[in-house]
């Protein structure tokens, strides 16, 4: 989890802009460019003598549809200009506000557009407001292109990220109202493009589309060879339909509303939409990974605290079982003791074992506070069945007490699992704990199992069984909720401690009834990796 928590405070690492595009969306992105290129064969070929005519609603609807696109793409290219503080995103996020904001000027000057005849300019005015348009946006990526792979840590800006946008945004708006002048109130002086207001000239072609296309190839030219991110990969789909429109706009027949128009009208939507897209789904999936890094976050944190508030109880339920032990090892080492002729070996060895169980006690206490600290806990490699086999010896005394018979299965795989052996065996000394105080009033057999072993899926499972009273099925959903007990002196503690250990390791703890009687507590962890 902190891993990811990271990757979310690494700008870099999350924003289209900087990640490489995966090979689902290199795909994608050719099946566009190949659907482009059939709609242009399509339209210039088989279906070149469908003529339609002019619609009313059209225009205005296409023009919204550009503008409100470009500009919320603008505004979602700004917002990551923020945050990165890329000179090349900057360019790029007013390229988009210049083909939103062009797009007014534009649809003013196009009869038949907001109105039967143009409100402003004269019969050129369209079409070179549609050339620099087209010019202008390829010039913008071109630029993008060549800035993306210039950046530096020298801050070429030191007021504010908004500062800079506003300043930006404010040129560009300039520059679209220097071009919108020029192309109406000095209409006149530019070269004829335009016929009529539908028909275009001849020459159309070979003095402005063809240079127009030829720049837009430019820009595509430089992007590919410095693509890298997501964002380049689709700009270079953008900028191929915009390669693409100009020859349609007067091929196969140079006039408005034709095929060819609504079909160049329709890819400018489409190519406006592109980026737009894909930005909308970078923003889903960064929400995805915070959401996902919360949850982990809040896991996290329930197996350190285990719960919010009880602190004092889980040292007092864990250190319980070594204090007792340590107690029990010390009455019997007196007993040795005090007798006439005094068993020194089995009292030092009585002594020896008590020595052990204070250094348990100890570790059990860091441990504890270890779950409540942000630092993770030491993990190392350890043999399952190492680890019963220890804890087993742990509470002979008890087992034999109560007179418990113990069945133990290894598995003849030796289970691995990289984990803390202190909190591991705690969870192990707390389920055979249960099931010793679950059998000590049973009438007949007495029986605890364990076994480990290997799921084919991968993971390694060790399983505590008994032959005591159980557990009501009432009681099976909240066995694991902090402070619920069935247990006349528990705490409540015990189990969800476990719980939030096992998690912390990735793991599950799972409970069920035994048939006759009985309970089974098993839990999943994940193999160690090899190597």
């Amino acid at each position: 989890m902190r891993d990811e928590v990271v990757g979310l405070s690494g700008e870099q690492s999350l924003f289209s802009s900087e990640l490489s595009p995966g090979p689902a969306q290199k795909r994608l992105a050719l099946f566009l460019v190949l659907v482009l290129v059939t709609a242009y064969f399509l339209v210039s070929g088989p279906f070149a003598g469908v003529q339609l005519g002019q619609n009313t609603w059209f225009v205005p609807a296409y023009v919204a549809a550009m503008f409100v696109n470009d500009s919320v793409t603008a505004i979602l290219l700004f917002a990551q200009y923020s945050i990165l503080r890329s000179r090349a995103l900057l360019l790029i996020a007013n390229g988009y506000v210049f083909t939103a904001l062009i797009t007014i000027p534009w649809v003013m000057t196009l009869a038949g557009g907001l109105a039967p005849n143009a409100l402003i300019g004269g019969v050129q005015s369209p079409a070179w407001l549609y050339i620099s348009w087209h010019g202008g946006f390829a010039l913008f990526v071109l630029g993008y292109a060549m800035l993306k792979d210039a950046e530096s840590r020298k801050r070429y800006w030191q007021g504010s990220a908004r500062g800079a946008i506003a300043l930006s945004v404010t040129l560009t708006a300039a520059i679209v109202f220097a071009l919108s002048f020029i192309c109406t109130e000095g209409e006149g002086l530019l070269p004829r493009v335009s016929q009529d207001p539908l028909h275009f000239n001849a020459d159309w072609p070979y003095l402005i589309g063809g240079p127009i296309v030829l720049l837009c190839m430019a820009a595509l030219t430089v992007l590919w060879v410095r693509r890298r991110s997501m964002v380049d990969l689709w700009l270079m789909v953008v900028i191929f339909s915009y390669a693409i429109e100009i020859p349609l706009t007067y091929y196969p027949h140079p006039v408005r509303y034709s095929l060819g128009w609504y079909t160049v009208r329709v890819i400018g939507v489409f190519s406006s939409a592109v980026v737009l897209v894909v930005l909308l789904y970078e923003i889903t999936t960064i929400y995805g990974r915070l959401l996902r890094a919360v949850r982990a976050q809040r896991r996290e944190r329930g197996a350190r605290l285990a719960t919010g508030d009880a602190v004092a109880a889980a040292v007092a339920h864990e250190v319980k079982q070594p204090l007792f032990a340590m107690l029990m090892r010390a009455q019997t080492s007196l007993s040795w003791l005090d007798r006439s002729t005094p068993d020194l070996d089995k009292a030092r060895a009585q002594l020896k074992h008590l020595a052990a169980d204070g250094d348990r006690a100890v570790a059990v206490i860091e441990r504890v506070r270890a779950n409540f600290k942000k630092d993770a806990s030491v993990r190392t490699l350890l043999d399952l069945d190492d680890l019963i086999g220890e804890t087993i010896e742990l509470l002979r005394g008890d087992l034999q007490r109560h007179r418990i018979q113990v069945k133990i299965e290894p598995s003849a795989l030796h289970p691995q699992v990289k984990g803390d052996p202190i909190q591991l065996q705690q969870v192990l000394l707390n389920l055979i704990t249960n099931a010793i105080d679950s059998m000590t009033n049973q009438e007949g057999p007495r029986i605890l199992s364990l076994r480990s072993d290997v799921l084919e899926s991968g993971g390694v499972t060790v399983s505590v069984s008994d032959t005591g009273t159980g557990i009501a099925a009432r009681d099976i959903e909240r066995i694991f909720n902090p402070l619920f007990t069935t247990k006349a002196d528990g705490m409540g503690m015990g189990l969800p401690i476990c719980h939030s250990i096992i998690e912390a390791h990735d793991g599950r703890l799972l409970v069920d009834s035994n048939n006759p009687r009985g309970t089974t507590f098993k839990f999943v962890l994940q193999p160690a990796a090899d190597g």
